[in-house]
């Protein structure tokens, strides 16, 4: 049975510059402005379309030392992705399936990042309290996002 999340993440940030870094870019932004939780990125495979693969190395403390995922859908002009977990993250060990669909809307003064997670727990695995700890963590990669993007306003233009 696959269970589902969803939050929207308000940014003072316009979306085409948001999804640009958060989504497009994350594999080279994220461990500058989150080396305490993404110590390295690399793209394995692709060149960031469709069927591209990103590997995220975490930070030593985090419950799992990497996750490497396949970008499944972009959509630019829309600000959308999906994405599925490949490797890391807790599966095999929690979970049988991942995935995250991504949609930045553009909204008077910035933008709104919606997110959805799909995932299907292996049998007998019980994860109460995950899914907050997941859209915590979820908003504060977009909320360090936003900050690099207000601090740098002519990055990711």
């Amino acid at each position: 049975m696959s269970s589902t999340w969803t939050t929207e993440i308000e940014v003072a940030v316009p979306a085409p510059r948001l999804f640009k870094a958060a989504i497009l870019d994350w594999h080279n932004l994220a461990p500058k402005i989150a080396s305490d939780k993404i110590v390295s990125a690399v793209l394995v495979e692709g060149d960031g379309n469709v069927s591209s693969i990103r590997q995220f190395n975490l930070a030593p403390g985090l419950p799992f030392s990497f996750v490497k995922e396949r970008l499944d859908f972009l959509d630019v002009e829309k600000f959308e992705a999906k994405s599925t977990l490949l490797e890391g993250g807790g599966l095999g060990v929690h979970l049988e399936s991942a995935s995250t669909h991504v949609k930045v809307e553009p909204k008077a003064g910035g933008s709104v990042v919606k997110v959805t997670k799909t995932y299907k727990l292996l049998p007998g695995v019980d994860v109460a309290g995950e899914a907050e700890k997941a859209k915590a963590a979820f908003s504060g990669v977009v909320k360090g996002c936003e900050a690099y993007l207000v601090a740098n306003p002519d990055a990711y233009n």
